[in-house]
């Protein structure tokens, strides 16, 4: 397998003045660490207006820093909405990016989130799907063609020549983002790579890999003319440390990451300043539900974190990604969590990473056959994650993190 760190950029309440420049200084510097150790990817999100949860709304920006600092590490955009911005702009940024970094971008793509971050930009969330897919056929020929023109139902571009061109062809590897479960399959009919919530067990992990790589076999079909991504990741709450007791201690930023994003979703949008979403979580971790552990997150000792990753990798997901920039996790907790991880755990399912890849050559050339397994009874949210209960019921009640999915089929 390979593994990736993943940013969201929390900023629980309370802040100063030098909180955000803090924040993305620190940031920065784990990426630089993490380059150094040998993880192989960092992703950025792209969020809008959703304070505490994410203050990530110019990744480009963030991305091009981390390119000055790294050598060898791919850079994410996971996910750029394709709402919110034009497809011109996306081509500019994402070509420019790819060129100052010497070819290192991975573009994922999505449709954004929720009513907070749609509503602003005049954007029906109820359209926001159709929207997507109008902006991939519109986007992605302007990095291969010199001169381009589209003409679709929400998006008309002149014929004009979209500069620059990024360093690799015909464009960087195309991912979807699959908070939802069945996105899954959707981000494999479109050819794409799917990034998706850590599956709670292996039977899960079996059952939803097979599903992704027996539609991207059989049954794919393109939006446009591109090169095709077979990949499955998978995000998850990590902090890696010498005992499973300290890790808990050290991860409280994992549980907040979720509460924070039910709480948006289940009584966003708000009026700025009018909630501390830290404080609702200190109440909300006195309950029940708050004491509970799912077990499936990559928290613990280095013992514990190799039998769930030996599991992802009997599965055959192709990259994990470790989340523990959330809430409020200590800059040198998360350094040393990347440090150790990177001694004890990597290098060894790095070594297997030949054999991972010869298994997936055979997969997509036809010469092995995937058994097709049900999804149903692990189409559902995850263990563990917080339950909030609301009386208010919004549209965006199932936000999810940059999804593609339908609003009729939340599944995060």
């Amino acid at each position: 397998m390979k593994f990736g760190i993943f940013y969201e950029h929390q900023l629980p309440r309370p802040w100063n003045e030098d909180s955000e420049h803090k924040l993305l200084k620190q940031s920065l510097d784990q990426i630089q660490l993490a380059d150094s150790i040998g993880y192989d990817y960092a992703w950025e999100v792209e969020h809008h207006f959703l304070e505490e949860y994410s203050h990530s709304s110019a990744p480009e920006v963030f991305l091009a820093a981390a390119s000055q600092r790294t050598k060898n590490i791919r850079l994410g955009h996971g996910i750029i909405q394709l709402t919110t911005n034009h497809p011109a702009r996306v081509a500019e940024k994402v070509s420019t990016l790819d060129l100052i970094s010497d070819g290192r971008v991975e573009l994922g793509l999505g449709e954004g989130s929720s009513v907070t971050e749609l509503h602003p930009f005049n954007l029906r969330f109820r359209d926001k799907r159709d929207v997507w897919e109008d902006g991939v056929k519109c986007v992605l020929p302007m990095f291969y063609n010199h001169a381009w023109q589209y003409q679709g139902e929400f998006f008309n571009f002149p014929l004009r020549a979209v500069v620059p061109k990024p360093m690799q062809k015909p464009h960087p590897p195309l991912w979807v983002a699959c908070s939802q479960l069945d996105t899954i399959r959707y981000a494999a009919h479109r050819g794409m790579g799917a990034l998706s919530f850590k599956f709670v067990d292996i039977e899960a992990s079996r059952a939803w890999v097979n599903a992704y790589y027996n539609t991207f076999v059989n049954d794919q079909e393109k939006l446009t003319d591109y090169q095709a991504n077979p990949n499955i990741a998978v995000v998850s709450g990590f902090m890696c440390c010498e005992t499973d007791e300290e890790a808990w201690q050290k991860a409280d930023g994992w549980t907040f990451f979720q509460f924070a994003l039910q709480l948006y979703s289940k009584e966003g949008p708000f009026e700025p300043g009018t909630v501390n979403f830290w404080d609702r979580y200190q109440e909300w971790k006195q309950t029940p539900a708050g004491q509970k552990r799912s077990g499936s997150e990559l928290i613990g000792s280095p013992a514990t974190i190799r039998e769930k990753l030996l599991e992802l990798e009997a599965g055959n997901v192709d990259q994990v990604i470790l989340l523990n920039q959330a809430g409020k996790n200590t800059h040198e907790d998360i350094c040393a969590s990347l440090q150790l991880f990177a001694d004890e755990l990597m290098p060894e399912f790095h070594a297997r990473e030949p054999e991972h890849q010869a298994w997936k050559q055979a997969v997509l050339n036809k010469e092995i056959t995937l058994e097709e397994i049900d999804t149903d009874p692990f189409n559902f949210k995850a263990r563990g994650a917080p339950t909030i209960k609301s009386s208010k019921e919004t549209q965006n009640r199932d936000m999810v993190a940059g999804t593609v999915g339908r609003p009729e089929s939340k599944v995060s």
